[in-house]
């Protein structure tokens, strides 16, 4: 019988090997090729800007030692870039920078990739959606929308992008029903981008826009249009301080419009536990705090874990409202 005795205790050779395999199994992983940060968009965009960031400052600070590579696969709402990634599965050099529309193209039948079919690896940043009006209009506060829109949910116009259940829409949606508003009856009009909003609304062919304040801002500055409430959870700062939150008019609403990283489906937890450092050491750095600033995106950065649940639950408030709105398959 082979037995194998240590500091007093002895143990069965069948049992050491045992032992063995399994700190075997548990080594870490590391990157060993180039590393693809896949985005759903054509360049320029705020997917695109976000994993433009992460690759610098992952290169930057030499948080991996494999270069990192970005690739735009756009088309079908990001479903092009889902199966792309999908087609590396188990794969720990391969992510991709998504956003709300992953969960919303799922339950609206547009894709059939959703959040059980990939790996969440990350929250990275998130902007929220604010209520814009022309400098000119007598719509003062949030408030003020909501007690008109209970009158008659019909009777203001709002510009929308980029389709109707998407982010934007979403956030506006929540807002409206938490504020006790007819959802069904609302008046939305959708544009392809919150360029298009901003035009619509400074031609007053819509009363107000729902769109990240990105986009609206250098109205405001110039005087022509006023940010009159935004969906964030607390106050943000820099030129958006003065901005109320729903919360703070009466309202129970915040939505994020997140981005987030997430790896082909069946990746090891050895690959997931080598991002969760990489990516938390990322968010610490000075030039990712540089990065959000400037790009005006607020910083909600979650692990895996907090990630993965974070998705599973927004999944399903979101079916909820796009169910009562028609808009689920």
């Amino acid at each position: 019988m082979n037995v194998f005795c240590f500091g007093g205790r002895c143990f069965f050779w069948a049992a050491v090997l045992q032992i063995v395999a399994a700190g075997a199994f548990a080594q870490t992983w590391k990157p060993e090729k180039q590393i693809e940060i896949v985005i759903g968009t054509s360049a320029g965009g705020p997917q695109d800007r976000m994993g433009r960031a992460v690759q610098r400052v992952l290169q930057e600070k030499k948080l991996v030692t494999m270069p990192v590579n970005v690739v735009n696969k756009a088309g079908g709402g990001g479903a092009v870039a889902l199966n792309y990634l999908n087609q590396h599965t188990g794969d720990g050099h391969f992510m991709q920078v998504n956003a709300l529309a992953m969960l919303t193209n799922h339950i609206t039948g547009k894709s059939t990739i959703g959040p059980g079919d990939v790996t969440p690896l990350a929250m990275m940043g998130a902007e929220y959606v604010g209520i814009t009006v022309r400098a000119e209009s007598p719509w003062k506060t949030g408030k003020d929308v909501i007690e008109q829109l209970k009158k008659d949910p019909a009777s203001l116009s709002v510009a929308v992008g980029t389709a109707l259940g998407n982010a934007t829409h979403l956030s506006f949606v929540l807002a409206m029903k938490a504020g006790g508003v007819d959802i069904k009856k609302l008046k939305t009009v959708v544009f392809g981008s919150g360029g298009d909003s901003m035009t619509a609304l400074l031609g007053g062919h819509v009363d107000i826009a729902a769109s990240a304040p990105s986009a609206m801002l250098s109205q405001v500055q110039a005087g022509k249009m006023r940010i009159i409430v935004i969906g964030a959870p607390a106050r943000l700062g820099g030129e958006l301080a003065k901005i109320p939150t729903w919360k703070e008019v009466g309202v129970n609403s915040a939505f994020e419009l997140w981005r987030g990283l997430a790896g082909p489906k069946a990746m090891s937890r050895a690959q997931v536990q080598y991002w969760d450092a990489a990516l938390g050491s990322l968010v610490k750095t000075d030039e990712w705090k540089k990065e959000l600033v400037e790009n005006q995106v607020e910083n909600i950065y979650k692990n895996s874990a907090d990630t993965a649940r974070q998705w599973k639950a927004e999944y399903d408030e979101v079916k909820t409202v796009l169910t009562e709105l028609g808009l689920a398959r």
